[in-house]
């Protein structure tokens, strides 16, 4: 059923699979047309479920076959991935410091224009993480299989469903309109599909540059989850209860990854 999309380019893959992901954002921001109002507790369990798949992604997906690969290419894993990770880290951390100063002295409309586009910039690692996991394939790695690959992207779609409801139904509690609202938290992971094509392109292109760019992708996952997942999902009287959730999406994620890879 699925023979013809294991004899497609590694780079069309990805961008059928981050179309996948873009589209669970889409849904995700399409509850604002079946709620009024939205559970926090229900919100913030999604967000934990989300927070244990991506770092279970980020160490299944990412960061093992970029230890696998170092070794392959004689290099010092844990010099790459401390420089890869690292690195995916400082630029997330230093497009939330732009956009958050902007934020801070911008009007209502400018601000939801600024949550957009800082929004953008999360999922697009999201997207290269996917292109680089599918691009991977081609070189044998343990642990870098189309299955690990399509675990990976369908851990990444679980995790946008909450993060377009995240997005939208604030943006409606605030005043903004449920199409507005659909609009922003939907086209929010549009970027997605084009960072898969880049990094699939990139791994195919430069196979010296791998094991950086699955550790860059992991240090992005993980600042993430750690800056913005968890202390949201903590932020509630439900603390334990979203901790032991958390745990749970990172073993079904692991079994998934496990399963399939």
């Amino acid at each position: 059923m699925f023979s013809f999309f294991y004899e497609l380019n590694p780079a069309l893959q990805a961008f059928i699979a981050c179309m996948f992901t873009f589209l669970i954002t889409a849904l995700g921001s399409a509850s604002v047309f079946f709620f009024k109002k939205f559970n926090k507790t229900l919100l913030d369990s999604f967000l934990s479920i989300s927070a244990g798949v991506m770092i279970a992604a980020s160490f299944f997906s990412l960061i093992n076959p970029a230890i696998e690969m170092s070794e392959n290419l004689n290099l010092i894993p844990s010099i790459v991935l401390t420089i890869g990770i690292l690195g995916g880290t400082l630029l997330l951390f230093i497009g939330d410091k732009i956009f958050e100063k902007k934020i801070k002295v911008s009007n209502n409309k400018k601000r939801i224009s600024l949550l957009f586009f800082s929004i953008m910039l999360h999922n697009i690692p999201e997207g290269m993480a996917i292109g680089v996991a599918f691009g991977s394939v081609i070189y044998g790695l343990n642990g870098a299989t189309i299955g690990a690959a399509i675990s990976l992207a369908i851990g990444i779609g679980i995790q946008n469903f909450p993060e377009g409801s995240a997005i939208s139904l604030p943006l409606v509690s605030s005043g903004v309109n449920k199409k507005k609202a659909f609009l922003i938290g939907a086209v929010s992971a549009i970027v997605e599909p084009i960072a898969g094509i880049i990094g699939a392109s990139l791994v195919l292109k430069m196979s010296i540059v791998l094991p950086y760019l699955l550790a860059f992708a992991a240090g992005a996952m993980l600042y993430v989850v750690v800056e913005e997942i968890i202390p949201e999902s903590q932020n509630s009287e439900k603390k334990d209860l979203m901790a032991f959730i958390t745990l749970i999406g990172f073993s079904l994620m692991m079994i998934l990854d496990i399963a399939l890879g």
